[in-house]
């Protein structure tokens, strides 16, 4: 049973000062090239990092020496940048709640309209484009919501034909294109004839700015950690 505890003990990601600089050492063994490191300097770190026996935590416990803290203080910065980045995302996404979409929703009918505005997740915004062919500016703000579909994968954006919805006396040209906005079966935002209230060109940074002028949009997801290192790099 004592084994089985050690075992499990050794699994757990640790809490406390202790376990995050346990943690960053593990996630430096892991993130250099063990080809070109030396081998003293590879053998402290695994000691230091993945302590698997009960005779190494002496070794995880102990002072280090001058020398070693020299050995280990080496290309650190780097290192350190990237466990940021890491410890980052982590968070977000234990603090991301909700289901993603990512993309643009079409609905098919005013039955489908009124299921998605009912029955999605009570901490979901909902963006409905009602839009018609050939009406002047739907077009347009259908690939704007494709762009920030993609940005902003927590809100569901969906988007219905005038006529599908089973409600084109309501939405007539002179209305469209719309954008109703819902929470927890909620209306929000109700933007008739939208594009008034953007340049005649306009693109996905202006109906961005345009719904979070009214508060209608989360926080963005953070950037993906391997896309913002290659930004990095010079």
């Amino acid at each position: 049973m004592s084994d089985r505890l050690l075992e499990m003990d050794e699994n757990v990601t640790q809490t406390g000062p202790k376990g995050v600089i346990n943690d960053w050492r593990r996630f430096k063994l892991e993130s250099m090239d063990q080809e070109t490191l030396p081998p003293a300097k590879r053998e402290l770190l695994r000691q230091m990092s993945t302590p698997g026996k009960a005779n190494d935590r002496g070794n995880l416990n102990r002072k280090m020496s001058v020398q070693e803290y020299e050995l280990l203080k080496e290309e650190d910065e780097g290192c350190l940048k990237k466990y940021r980045k890491q410890c980052m995302q982590d968070l977000h996404n234990k603090m991301s709640f909700g289901p993603k979409f990512e993309c643009v929703h079409d609905l098919d009918s005013g039955e489908a309209f009124l299921e998605v505005i009912e029955k999605e997740h009570h901490s979901t915004m909902v963006v409905v484009h009602i839009y018609k062919v050939g009406v002047k500016g739907c077009e347009e703000l259908n690939n704007c919501l494709d762009c920030l579909a993609s940005e902003y994968p927590t809100v569901k954006f969906c988007r219905i034909d005038a006529v599908a919805s089973g409600a084109s006396e309501r939405f007539s040209d002179e209305v469209l294109p719309a954008m109703l906005v819902y929470k927890a079966g909620e209306l929000l935002g109700n933007f008739l004839a939208c594009v008034q209230h953007l340049n005649e060109e306009f693109f996905a940074t202006d109906v961005e700015a345009f719904l979070n002028s009214y508060g209608l949009l989360p926080e963005k997801e953070l950037p993906n950690m391997d896309e913002e290192e290659g930004n990095d790099v010079e």
